[in-house]
């Protein structure tokens, strides 16, 4: 049956991604780090999923990180940023060459980080980072997941970049051709708007976040929300120019993916509002626009503003606002880059790294 795909994770994403495997006519196996979310699964209930996928599936449980590892040809990283370090350092003594690693959604320079911890024991395998997740959804339970959308295109690169050829065609053969190859995994990161627009919609709707209100999102970018959008979009473009990297304009990211007309950014999601695709907005301040965006996604922007003299100040005043209004240090939370000791290395170094999934230890003086 298929291919046998073991997925690091089993939240909305984890559930949304294994519904869209068995229905490709994969093999999908879960493992929950925490066992929890995987508690009724592993009983011999099934998975209901419906929406943009309706099925009903029996997926595979793995108990930990290596029978994830050895028990499947590939290994799919779907829960959020703040918990990939975790993962990575479960099922890296468990990689074999014979593996592929896929990263959905890649935060914060994960790949590098995960290569990092192979090349140690002198192992290779194609690591391929996703810009976003192949699908949205929202987990209803322990057996139940609702598919919002399965998307038609899905940023992506593979390091080390000579096996680019071999990490897009395996997620064709997975997903179907439904995947744009992106320059490195700088482009991936800062291909990924979803941070600071996150960041603008949470800043300007925290307090209905915080009292649980049913609320839309589309018709809540107002024109001032919408405005602040634009501003921080000049700031990671100007970023991606001076690493010379073609990304997306947030003007463009709706027109294609809404299908809307250009307009200004809060005119263009009250259209989508008005055409039922507007989304509904956190109700809870415990959202990972929050909690994953912020560490794993303004944080690393903000550090390649400073490394490329393109100062992101926007986004670190956002990462310094919300740090105040959670009582948290939201740059140190960022594991991923405190490991990697980013500030000790080079603009070259991290360009090389994002070509080779290899970050090499800075010359001594």
């Amino acid at each position: 049956m298929g291919i046998k795909v073991g997925l690091a994770g089993a939240g909305s994403i984890a559930f949304g991604t294994a519904a869209v495997l068995h229905e490709a006519g994969h093999d999908p196996m879960l493992w929950s780090p925490s066992g929890d979310g995987t508690a009724a699964l592993a009983k011999g209930a099934e998975l209901h999923a419906h929406g943009a996928v309706d099925a009903t599936l029996a997926p595979r449980i793995a108990t930990d990180a290596a029978q994830l590892a050895r028990d499947n040809e590939v290994l799919i990283i779907a829960l959020p940023g703040y918990g990939h370090k975790a993962v990575f350092d479960a099922l890296a003594p468990h990689i074999e060459p014979r593996h592929q690693v896929i990263i959905s959604s890649h935060a914060s320079l994960g790949a590098v980080y995960l290569m990092q911890l192979l090349a140690a024991r002198g192992v290779t395998v194609p690591i391929t980072a996703w810009g976003t997740t192949i699908c949205t959804g929202r987990r209803q339970s322990g057996t139940e997941v609702k598919v919002n959308t399965v998307r038609s295109r899905v940023d992506l690169c593979t390091v080390p970049d000579d096996r680019s050829a071999e990490g897009l065609s395996l997620c064709q053969t997975l997903f179907g051709d439904r995947f744009q190859p992106r320059d490195g995994l700088l482009a991936i990161s800062l291909s990924n708007l979803n941070p600071q627009n996150h960041m603008g919609i949470a800043l300007g709707n925290i307090t209905r976040m915080e009292r649980g209100e049913t609320w839309s999102q589309g018709q809540n970018v107002t024109p001032k929300v919408g405005r602040l959008l634009e501003e921080l979009d000049l700031e990671r473009l100007a970023i991606a120019k001076a690493l010379g990297l073609e990304v997306k304009t947030i003007f463009e990211h709706f027109h294609l993916s809404f299908h809307v007309p250009v307009a200004s950014i809060s005119e263009m999601n009250q259209k989508m509002h008005e055409q039922g695709n507007g989304g509904v907005g956190p109700a809870t301040a415990d959202s990972r626009y929050v909690t994953e965006d912020v560490p794993y996604g303004l944080v690393l922007t903000a550090a390649l503003g400073r490394l490329t003299g393109q100062p992101a100040k926007l986004h670190e005043a956002g990462i310094r606002i919300f740090s105040a209004m959670y009582g948290r240090d939201f740059e140190a939370e960022n594991e991923i880059l405190r490991a990697l000791d980013l500030h000790r290395f080079s603009l070259d170094d991290l360009k090389r790294a994002a070509k080779t999934g290899v970050l090499h230890q800075p010359a001594k003086v």
